[in-house]
């Protein structure tokens, strides 16, 4: 192991400490008032048009609720996608989400769409993360499947997606360990606020 990963695994293990602190102290009103804040200041700062798509998350442990602002968007008229993991080291795969669609379980007991739902390439991105900084750096959990995933849609000729990170505002960290397989953000949005990067 290098020291950049010694350093990548300790920050994370702070990370999510840090996060689950946070978690913890805003209790059930707390977190359901931190995703509705969430949702409005996506909505807000981030313009889509309509015939964008966009993809989310189905929240799991201390991971910022975004079910609100998914559904907010599917009201807009927007095709949403929930994200699926295909194999090891691959990138993602992104099925449709309706809110009347059920779900069945996929990777470590994440709800995910059936097999037969339609593929959906995002052109909105919301990116999980356990920490980020004010360079739009994220830390992920160390898999690589966003990395993977963001770098595969960036490639693609005339197709620049929008990779937007989505925290509570508690994981912001002064500084996050990178590679040159790290991808950047162009935006992060928590419950306080909506911020977008140089260069995005």
């Amino acid at each position: 192991m290098t020291s950049l990963d010694d350093a990548k695994k300790a920050a994370r293990a702070e990370a999510m400490d840090r996060r689950a602190k946070a978690y913890g102290e805003l209790g059930p009103a707390g977190r359901e008032h931190a995703a509705h804040a969430l949702m409005r200041n996506f909505l807000e700062a981030i313009e889509m048009q309509r015939s964008e798509s966009v993809s989310a998350y189905w929240p799991v442990k201390e991971e910022i609720d975004v079910k609100p602002l998914l559904q907010a968007l599917h009201k807009r008229g927007h095709v949403c996608g929930l994200p699926v993991i295909i194999a090891k080291r691959t990138p993602l795969l992104f099925r449709l989400w309706a809110p009347d669609k059920p779900l069945i379980e996929g990777w470590w007991g994440i709800p995910i769409p059936p097999e037969d739902a339609a593929e959906v390439i995002p052109d909105v991105l919301l990116v999980p993360l356990l920490a980020f900084d004010a360079k739009g750096n994220r830390l992920g959990y160390g898999a690589g499947f966003y990395d993977r995933t963001i770098a595969k849609l960036r490639s693609r000729p005339g197709h620049r997606p929008l990779a937007v990170g989505v925290a509570y505002a508690a994981q912001e960290v002064a500084s996050v360990p990178i590679d040159d397989s790290d991808e950047k953000l162009d935006w992060v949005v928590t419950e306080r606020s909506a911020k977008r990067f140089a260069g995005a």
